[in-house]
């Protein structure tokens, strides 16, 4: 690919001098973040200056966006996790939840510019964005991203889909910002009245983009790109013409761990996304989403030197309640633990005989009685539960991030 394919050079630097810079920006990050009380309790202990690696960023606790709706609301609007006042940002937002967001106050303040441009937005193009305006920061995060770019903005918002065919005709817009599903909405649409729409290109984000949709968005004639983002983060990951997978963001440390547990897996395995932000005006450290993912091997056949991702496979939070109790992949995490010498671990809840019964399916080696019986002592000291195990062949468990798998039926 020719450099006007890339954003800019950091895309294309050599992963030994990526890493160096994260290294070297980790400690002031951290450092800023705990002048935050939140923050300075969560991370207790911690010496932000001697976190210049991976390794050590992966002994820091995890935070979860799940604990964000109580956080704030004992300690408003923030949770103590934002150190700056109000004042110092550009716009607060408020997202289901509630969660509440500041936006820090400069340029492409989410970090979404460089995935606009991999997907062929260039100065110029007139932009159709279709994400909400309203509270949440959707809508202006692709917006900024946008403009940073030099691209016109038309701020459609969803829904009032003839007035937006309405818009499309006036402006010829070329590139949409959305959903997949009002994307083709708009398309049926335009296709009713005989209308041949304007666009050539696209960022979805925010539903899912199957490949039958895929196929059919590109039949006609877009080409259409996915954005892994978030409210707290901006981009974390995007697709790029390679289409072999998600490139991870510049300006973001991603890892991979197994779900309930901050414990780093190895690249391939599915397991839980954690992100670290190293906006020194927004820090978020180790943050987790609630969603699985894994690392590809290799870098992309489009030049970008970054890691990749397969996408989004799923949600990590798999807890679920078992005879009353909570049964946690934390849980399932801390029998691996004290069985090292077996593979995957998956827990299956089913019913039977109109109670709950829970099967421990185990990978091993070379497994006999004895080991079946250790394991069903340790699943019982751990969840305070009595299950049932099974030992498997090392390989026979899915490599899906599935460490609880529920098959009781649903109530209808």
């Amino acid at each position: 690919m020719s450099e006007a394919e890339h954003f800019d050079a950091l895309e294309t630097r050599s992963p030994e001098a990526r890493e160096a810079d994260l290294a070297a920006r980790l400690p002031a990050v951290i450092a800023k973040a705990m002048t935050a009380p939140g923050w300075a309790r969560h991370l207790d202990g911690i010496d932000p200056h001697a976190v210049t690696s991976r390794a050590a960023l992966a002994k820091l606790p995890v935070l979860y966006k799940s604990s964000l709706p109580e956080r704030q609301a004992a300690e408003p609007p923030f949770g103590g996790l934002v150190a700056e006042r109000l004042a110092a940002f550009g716009r607060l937002f408020a997202s289901p939840g509630p969660i509440f967001e500041p936006e820090p106050a400069h340029a492409d303040p989410w970090n979404v510019a460089r995935s606009l441009y991999a997907a062929g937005f260039r100065p110029g193009d007139v932009v159709l964005n279709t994400f909400s305006y309203h509270l949440t920061p959707g809508g202006l995060m692709l917006d900024q991203a946008a403009r940073a770019l030099g691209c016109p903005v038309i701020p459609a918002g969803p829904g009032n889909t003839e007035q937006q065919l309405q818009v499309m005709a006036a402006f010829r817009p070329v590139a949409y910002c959305g959903t997949p599903d009002f994307l083709k909405i708009l398309l049926d649409a335009a296709a009713a009245k005989g209308v041949a729409p304007s666009l050539t290109k696209a960022v979805v984000s925010g539903a899912a983009f199957p490949p039958s949709l895929q196929a059919e968005v590109a039949g006609r004639g877009i080409a259409a790109y996915q954005l892994y983002a978030s409210a707290d983060l901006g981009c974390i990951a995007y697709e790029t013409p390679a289409r072999a997978g998600m490139v991870v963001n510049e300006d973001v440390v991603l890892e991979i761990v197994r779900p309930g547990t901050g414990e780093p897996v190895a690249d391939g395995e599915v397991g839980e996304v954690l992100v670290t932000s190293l906006d020194i005006h927004r820090p978020l450290i180790r943050f987790s989403l609630g969603d699985l993912s894994a690392i590809l091997p290799g870098t992309s056949p489009c030049g970008r030197t970054n890691r990749r991702i397969k996408g989004w496979m799923g949600r990590a939070e798999q807890s679920t309640k078992v005879k009353g109790m909570f049964v946690t992949p934390a849980q399932i995490a801390e029998v691996a633990r004290r069985h090292r010498d077996i593979g995957r671990l998956q827990l299956v809840v089913a019913r039977a005989g109109e109670q709950d019964v829970m099967t421990l399916k185990a990978e091993a080696a070379a497994g006999d009685a004895a080991l079946a019986e250790a394991l069903g002592a340790t699943l019982a000291a751990v969840t305070k539960l009595k299950g049932a195990v099974e030992l498997v062949a090392p390989g026979t468990l899915a490599n899906d991030g599935k460490v609880i798998l529920d098959t009781r039926p649903v109530a209808s």
